[in-house]
């Protein structure tokens, strides 16, 4: 059998506070999420279902936030930020103090302010997964979704790239790389 290639990074604790980009491709290349127009993406339902479930992670993953993602006719391309200082209150509000420092949250009838350099308490922190547990998470939720509507033959193809984004230069660059897919993609 046939030995396969780890894509990560050995000994890198992926749940670490980082940005990471992302490709995920569909198996066999099959052009499931929309069609490129006038240089355009324009996303069938397919493709909906796809961005749907991307904006899941943020919704569902407190320690999570999204930045620049395409979603092109047979893969797609984000980019994921874990970010473990993100706190919200129950009530997902967050609002901070002058100094960023703390964060108002609101508690029933009062108003209360934490100290954001304290640790939240275990029993309201979320476990932090790392990214390949959230990229699991979106591959299996999109898959089950499409293939409740009707596309029996989607798979997402095993594994995923990603890559470790160290500086705002790279960030940069990566951010139009994604938006400038499209184009990129008729030539």
């Amino acid at each position: 059998m046939k030995e396969r290639k780890n894509n990560r990074i050995k000994n890198y604790d992926y749940s670490q506070n980082g940005y990471y980009f992302v490709t995920i491709c569909i198996k066999n290349k099959y052009n499931f999420f929309g069609k490129i127009k006038n240089n355009k993406m324009f996303l069938n339902k397919y493709g909906k279902i796809i961005e749907k479930q991307w904006l899941w992670l943020e919704q569902h993953y407190k320690y999570v936030k999204l930045d620049e993602y395409i979603i092109m006719p047979d893969h797609f391309h984000g980019i994921l930020i874990i970010d473990k200082t993100r706190v919200f209150c129950r009530d997902r509000s967050r609002v901070f103090c002058r100094d960023r420092s703390r964060v108002f949250c609101r508690d029933r009838s009062r108003v209360f302010c934490r100290d954001r350099s304290r640790p939240v308490s275990t029993k309201s922190q979320q476990k932090i997964k790392p990214l390949s547990e959230l990229i699991g998470a979106f591959k299996m939720t999109s898959s089950k979704i499409i293939h409740q509507n009707g596309l029996k033959q989607f798979f997402w193809q095993r594994s995923f790239y990603d890559h470790i984004i160290y500086d705002e230069n790279s960030l940069t660059n990566i951010r139009k790389y994604i938006k400038n897919n499209p184009i990129k993609h008729m030539l």
